[in-house]
């Protein structure tokens, strides 16, 4: 039986969501979704434009289109959508990557994606390989936004993004701007001073199931639209058994549940930053 247990988080039900990405609407039929185990029906039309409704209740919910998505908020939102400047940027391509079900809870998502030591042997030949599976001392911390920052990350990827034509040490910066939220930022292998951006929305559908929602801000120098989606799909694709595999489901906040090495000291502080922020949705929380 699917999680319906309400969602009590202020925090997340205050902010904004990604439930659907736009192209993926008809005029002609609704689509259903979940998020923090509310179902609602989403509906596009020329006289309405899209709207976001609960199905239990039949009352509309707040929302807004933007990056090529529908947002939705099922509280008062405290804030607003988050900004990305690459967007801004007119040589780069926007891109939806598709959104992707995975049954674990979101926070497993955002985790899996902060996490370089898996590159090697999820990604074989792809974003790691035998024998680069050290990961090398990076920085973690807190910026005045309040956003975890991973910074100084190096990993040796043979074949980076679709552009790449050879393997070199890629520079990466991370970035979990809110609690679903996650950014990557990554060496650009043409233009090398430049970073292509991955964002990650990841839509909790109750505690244990969301739907990843990448948007991708690349470059345009020497690629193709239809490459990027490819190759992030492709890369997803990976992931996405692992994560499926998880035990358990939802993300242990307790320092004593799970042992860290070196390399998980971005996903230490993660988990550090959502007990701070009260975030128990798809959680399993500390112990007293």
């Amino acid at each position: 039986m699917p999680n319906t247990i309400p969602c009590s988080d202020r925090v997340l039900l205050n902010d904004w969501h990604v439930v659907a990405d736009r192209s993926m609407l008809s005029p002609h039929t609704p689509i259903s979704t979940r998020l923090l185990g509310v179902d609602l029906r989403i509906t596009c039309s020329d006289r309405h434009g899209t709207q976001v409704v609960r199905v239990d209740t039949g009352e509309k919910v707040k929302s807004v289109a933007k990056y090529g998505f529908v947002w939705a908020c099922l509280g008062m939102p405290e804030r607003d959508i988050l900004y990305i400047p690459e967007a801004d940027e007119p040589d780069r391509y926007l891109v939806t990557g598709g959104s992707i079900a995975v049954k674990v809870s979101g926070l497993r998502a955002v985790e899996n994606f902060l996490d370089m030591g898996h590159f090697p042997f999820v990604h074989t030949g792809w974003l790691g390989d035998e024998p680069h599976t050290e990961v090398a001392p990076y920085t973690v911390e807190l910026t005045e936004a309040g956003e975890v920052l991973a910074t100084d990350c190096r990993f040796y990827q043979p074949v980076a993004s679709p552009t790449a034509t050879e393997g070199f040490i890629v520079d990466y910066v991370y970035k979990v701007i809110r609690p679903y939220t996650v950014a990557l930022y990554k060496s650009n292998p043409t233009q090398k001073e430049r970073l292509d951006v991955i964002t990650l929305f990841v839509q909790p559908v109750d505690e244990e199931n969301c739907v990843a929602h990448p948007f991708l801000c690349y470059l345009r120098e020497g690629i193709e639209e239809a490459s990027i989606r490819s190759f992030m799909q492709l890369i997803f694709a990976q992931d996405k058994p692992i994560l499926e595999n998880q035990v358990p489901k939802r993300l242990p906040l307790d320092p004593r549940a799970e042992t860290p090495i070196r390399a998980d000291a971005v996903s230490v502080y993660y988990r550090r930053w959502l007990r701070d922020r009260a975030v128990t949705y798809g959680a399993i929380p500390a112990r007293p």
